[in-house]
């Protein structure tokens, strides 16, 4: 089976408390379909949590807007640790998390009612209308452009999901192989090097820099491929700073801030041969099902040149309507068909109203 990318599932994310920062981002971007919830140990990932076992919480969210969802992941055996630093721009791994809106303006206006910090509009060297806000632990989104929706809750805020992620490297030459040549991302929308008015509201963002913003020409397929739309990928390199570090420098997976991106795929197997030729190889995998409570797939990881994470999953069961029990299993289906729209809609169930 060929390697096929439905689009970005979710964005991890590590904080101290899930329900608490759930709230914040039912209200402000309107993920509040629970796909799963699931407290267990992760012993898979001891390469990434100072090699012993940890124990952790893990939701499962999205938009039926469309976009991608939040893995908001919490440790219990352990306390989630900040960075011992103040991350600024330029720094390695996953800045921002770009966040779709129907119309920038009303949401702009949504957020500064509701209180939330956030940056003046600007437009990007596309000439298309941004801004960024904080959650209440301090990490940052980019609410951009929606490029495509699924669906239309009429949410006040007028967001989606996750359509992609600002992503600091040392290198742009070395890290585009990997988002281009596996993930796809082969349309580059923009590449400029010079300060950029846009980010002289963030931490460290008054320098000079090399901004490229990459998207995949060709609709994604795959049976999630609708409801988790079109994405982006935009990849910084700070010129004039020496001394960027790892975001997550001296920190295990799973700590405070985005702990790694995730797709969508099937044909795990073909992908894990071409990023071994291409030189990612997988540092985690499950090999086959992995049970994550109501959901359940196979997950792999690989990490860019910076060591950022990068997440596949290979979805095999996801649940519809929990109450009734109707799941729908994917290993026997056709790997390029979307699933029916109508189908998916059936999440809504899911609803989480608290």
């Amino acid at each position: 089976m060929k390697k096929i990318i439905s689009g970005i599932q979710q964005m991890g994310i590590g904080v101290p408390d899930v329900n608490e920062i759930w709230s914040w981002y039912r209200k402000f971007f309107g993920i509040d379909i629970k796909v799963f919830e699931e407290a267990a140990p992760a012993p898979l990932m001891t390469d990434y949590t100072g090699g012993f076992v940890q124990s952790r919480t893990a939701t499962l969210a999205l938009s039926l807007d469309g976009g991608g969802g939040f893995e908001i992941w919490q440790f219990t055996s352990r306390s989630t640790e900040k960075p011992a630093f103040e991350i600024q721009l330029g720094d390695y791994g996953i800045f921002a998390c770009k966040i779709k809106s129907r119309d920038i303006r009303s949401t702009y206006q949504f957020f500064k009612q509701e209180g939330a910090k956030i940056t003046p509009i600007e437009q990007t060297p596309e000439g298309k209308l941004h801004f960024f806000t904080k959650d209440p632990n301090g990490n940052l989104f980019e609410i951009v452009e929606g490029l495509g929706w699924f669906g239309n809750t009429h949410f006040p805020s007028k967001t989606g999901g996750v359509s992609g992620a600002i992503i600091g490297v040392s290198s742009i030459e070395k890290s585009l192989p990997l988002y281009q040549q596996i993930l796809g991302y082969t349309e580059v929308v923009y590449d400029e090097k010079r300060s950029f008015k846009s980010f002289s509201e963030l931490n460290g963002g008054k320098g000079e820099f090399r901004r490229v913003l990459l998207r995949h020409p060709e609709e994604r397929k795959g049976p999630f491929s609708e409801l988790l739309g079109p994405s982006e990928i935009e990849l910084i390199q700070s010129i004039d700073r020496k001394d960027c570090r790892k975001i997550f420098e001296n920190r295990f997976w799973g700590d405070w801030g985005f702990i790694h991106l995730c797709f969508d795929v099937t044909g795990m197997n073909a992908l894990k041969t071409e990023c071994e030729k291409a030189g990612f190889p997988f540092t985690v995998d499950t090999s086959d099902t992995f049970d994550m409570g109501e959901a359940g797939g196979r997950f792999s990881y690989i990490e860019d040149p910076d060591g950022t994470l990068i997440e596949f999953v290979e979805t095999h069961k996801v649940p519809l309507i929990k109450k009734i029990g109707w799941y729908i299993h994917l290993k026997n289906r056709n790997p390029e068909k979307r699933l029916p729209k109508w189908m998916l809609k059936c999440m809504r169930f899911s609803r989480y109203k608290a």
